[in-house]
């Protein structure tokens, strides 16, 4: 008999706005099709939640709009689902993993009372540094990335001011920070979390690959907002740094493989074979 492949939950985030987000993490979860078998849910469109019993791991997308506003039903089920997650693995050996990305991050933020989520001045978007902490130095999720990494960006909400009290009380750790910005008045924004051991989450789009951002890059709306935002040299830039391969590429390739064969070794015991 053959080994059971672990089941994942995608938790769709993105209430039906067509995005590149989902194509992306659909292509790198299949890269784990030997180990893995997944299932998505649309959380937002119609108050999907998976069953937490049912699943070893879960992946929660970015999706649009204000982090902070639900509709009182959908978000109130996604909280509920945090928690479940969380009193899970206080209570069981096998532990339940958890990648949160971007909006999802940003509600798990609120939601676990670790930062203040704030609108930005200005709508950030782009190929950005990332820069580890010292915790994140040390952290599986960034293993093989270089310090800085390079990543997609793209919100206009942000985590700031985090509540150390509260982060040491749930055994959490800042493992990622925004580029250090010169104007004083501006935050550096919490790029990515250790929530425990088996849940993290970042604010920037790990799944991101250059396909998915060139495409996003061509509509017109898009490409006037930046060069309006931003100007010509600066949206010429991103278009170099897409073919860089160790940019967002190198982020792509190994971010959420990393989450992935790590949080299945761990409830194996197996190494993983990846295809590429």
């Amino acid at each position: 008999m053959g080994k059971r492949k672990l089941q994942l939950a995608i938790l769709d985030m993105y209430d039906g706005e067509p995005n590149q987000g989902m194509r992306c993490i659909r292509e790198i979860v299949e890269r784990f099709s030997k180990e893995v078998t997944y299932k998505i849910f649309d959380v937002r469109g119609k108050a999907e939640i998976p069953e937490i019993r049912d699943f070893d791991l879960f992946i929660s997308t970015g999706g649009p709009g204000n982090p902070l506003q639900g509709n009182g039903y959908w978000d109130l089920k996604y909280y509920d689902f945090l928690d479940q997650v969380w009193i899970w693995n206080q209570n069981h050996s096998k532990k339940k993993y958890l990648l949160l990305i971007c909006h999802s991050f940003q509600m798990a933020c609120k939601h676990f009372g670790l930062g203040e989520i704030t609108m930005r001045k200005s709508t950030s978007f782009g190929v950005m540094t990332i820069h580890k902490t010292a915790d994140g130095i040390k952290d599986p999720l960034f293993q093989n990335l270089p310090n800085p990494f390079w990543a997609v960006d793209s919100r206009d909400f942000q985590v700031v001011q985090p509540k150390m009290r509260k982060f040491k009380l749930l055994g959490s750790q800042v493992i990622a920070l925004e580029k250090i910005r010169n104007h004083v008045e501006y935050e550096r924004a919490l790029m990515a979390i250790r929530f425990s051991e088996e849940i993290v989450g970042t604010q920037f789009h790990p799944e991101a690959d250059p396909v998915s951002f060139l495409n996003h890059l061509k509509k017109p709306d898009v490409r006037e907002k930046i060069i309006a935002l931003k100007g010509k040299g600066k949206f010429r830039s991103m278009l170099e740094d897409l073919v860089d391969e160790e940019k967002i590429y190198k982020t792509n390739e190994t971010l959420i493989p990393n989450f992935l064969a790590n949080s299945i070794r761990k409830l194996t015991n197996r190494s993983v074979e990846v295809m590429i």
